[in-house]
């Protein structure tokens, strides 16, 4: 019997079902090829970088060779060719920053910087240097904004003395208050008292926004309206936002929120920005600028002199840069060097309670404050919310102190206050949740006596040179509204309730159920956690 021939091999590789699971061979071999991808694409964008910056480079030593530029770093010259620098030695330098901030100012790289602190910083003349650092692009366009008409004049002078220097054939426009370079890029200057002013510029592209003078704005509409117009077709040219400032302005508080409190000064953050597409991340810096950063300034003793002749708030604001001062301050005595703590491991036998304001369309704010032997307080957390339900918050207070125990909590007495013919009050939908309060304290002139309770806890002790009330640095909310809470002008006893009070109604609140005079039977149990305590409030049971 004569075998069949086998059929022939088809020379076709059989293609693997996609839903067999991959073997370990194959997974490595894929993360291999995921791996290598990775690096060529990195390559790839590094080659491109160094293209652009290379590309750059060339084109400005063109412009310096050809007479075309002559506004060039000093400290690049030396990274130039020798016939570059036989080119350019005789040239004048014609702007030459200060060291320190100044300079840090001038070579940012952050997409938005805040220069500002004390007066005669030389922070506006930086300003008018910044945008020329593209001006040899065509598609470079700066605009440049003070608050009104008057004060925009003198920055306009001060560009004519500087900009033909730096670029011999630039011209100045007057009817559109703008000058236009050789290469056709633009500076353009502009005022916006009012977001109506601001209007003025919608619609327009520019690749480098200044506002000189940022807290002289009550808000920051105008700030976030005119940075909606940063925008570049050249990847050569990046977009920048820019401002300068002094504190003790009506925007000083914004402006302090938004660049000073995030960060260390001279430190970059981020922070995000949700766009139609999703969330993006913006680079931010601040750079605090102080009067002896300007040795001009600084030959003479009549300005520093001037400056430090004012009142102590004014002084500290205009001499020192300090943010932290504030006119008409509730509470001048805080300092965040003295009573804002980084946080620590809190003992298990020191006393924990909370005191919470409540809020809905305002903030309500809840804080959790430990009391060591010696009757000080330690506010260590924080819940700062609103537009949530009073069960809602109240579940949030229990998630945040989950597994601790707390021996009592003080709410806003108000919060009994019936809604209505029927339902259980603010406070009662808190306590079914399982979230126990005591009413704040609602004797007459209360609110006074909260105020001086704290006052007395900031004061230093005169034997131990120490407060008796600290904050813990997490408790963000707390450390940016009580220092700059301002006082009731009507009855200067108060705060102004029409401000940012909700926080330190909570630490009233607290204050009030601890007296500054110690009550050592509360601590009578310094072991661990209380097994069996008696009532302290017989009608809420705790």
């Amino acid at each position: 019997m004569v075998d069949e021939p086998k059929p022939k091999k088809s020379g076709r590789r059989r293609v693997k079902d996609l839903n067999t699971p991959l073997t370990i061979k194959e997974k490595k071999a894929r993360k291999s090829a995921q791996d290598l991808l990775r690096e060529r694409k990195e390559q790839l964008e590094k080659a491109q970088n160094n293209y652009w910056s290379t590309k750059s480079k060339l084109k400005k030593i063109d412009n310096v060779l050809e007479g075309k530029e002559q506004l060039i770093e000093k400290d690049k010259i030396e990274e130039t060719t020798p016939n570059i620098r036989e080119a350019i030695k005789d040239r004048e330098v014609i702007f030459e920053p200060n060291e320190g901030p100044q300079t840090e100012f001038l070579a940012s790289s952050e997409r938005e910087v805040f220069y500002g602190g004390a007066r005669g910083g030389g922070k506006s003349y930086a300003m008018l240097v910044d945008p020329l650092r593209y001006c040899d692009k065509q598609k470079h366009r700066a605009l440049l904004i003070r608050r009104t008409m008057p004060e925009l004049r003198d920055l306009i002078n001060h560009s004519q003395q500087l900009y033909p220097k730096a670029y011999p054939g630039a011209k100045w426009r007057e009817q559109e208050k703008e000058w236009k370079f050789p290469s056709g890029a633009r500076i353009e200057f502009g005022y916006a008292e009012n977001l109506t002013d601001a209007l003025r510029y919608q619609g327009q592209s520019y690749t480098w926004i200044g506002i000189d003078e940022l807290p002289q704005y009550p808000t920051e509409d105008i700030y976030n309206f005119l940075r909606s117009s940063l925008r570049s077709v050249d990847p050569e040219i990046p977009v920048y936002m820019r401002a300068t400032g002094n504190p003790g302005n009506v925007g000083s508080q914004w402006v302090k929120q938004m660049f000073v409190d995030p960060a260390k000064p001279n430190t970059k953050f981020d922070i995000d920005i949700k766009t139609p597409t999703g969330v993006k991340k913006i680079s931010r810096r601040f750079i605090p600028a102080k009067l002896e950063d300007n040795p001009y300034l600084m030959q003479t003793d009549d300005y520093y002199a001037m400056l430090a002749s004012l009142p102590e708030v004014q002084r500290k604001q205009f001499l020192d840069g300090n943010w932290e001062a504030f006119e008409d301050s509730s509470f001048p005595e805080f300092s965040k060097e003295v009573h804002v703590i980084k946080p620590f491991d809190i003992p298990r036998n020191w006393m924990r309670f909370r005191a919470c304001d409540w809020g809905y369309s305002s903030p309500a704010c809840c804080l959790w404050i430990a009391v060591d032997f010696d009757n000080n307080l330690f506010v260590y957390r924080e819940l700062y919310t609103k537009k949530i339900t009073a069960d809602l918050f109240a579940r949030k207070v229990l998630e945040q102190e989950h597994g601790e125990y707390i021996r009592y909590g003080v709410l806003d007495s108000s919060t009994w206050a019936r809604r209505g013919d029927i339902g259980p009050s603010i406070a009662e939908t808190m306590i079914l949740e399982g979230c126990r309060w005591r009413p704040s304290d609602r004797s007459p002139r209360s609110r006074i006596a909260g105020k001086l309770e704290i006052h007395k806890r900031l004061k230093l002790d005169e034997n131990t040179g120490y407060p008796s009330l600290f904050v813990l640095d997490n408790c963000v909310n707390l450390i940016r509204t009580l220092p700059m809470l301002p006082t009731d002008k009507n009855n200067p006893e108060d705060v102004d309730t029409h401000a940012e009070d909700h926080a330190y109604d909570a630490l009233r609140y607290g204050c009030m159920s601890r007296p500054i005079h110690p009550i050592r039977q509360d601590f009578i149990d310094k072991t661990n956690e209380p097994k069996h305590i008696a009532p302290a409030d017989r009608v809420f049971g705790y």
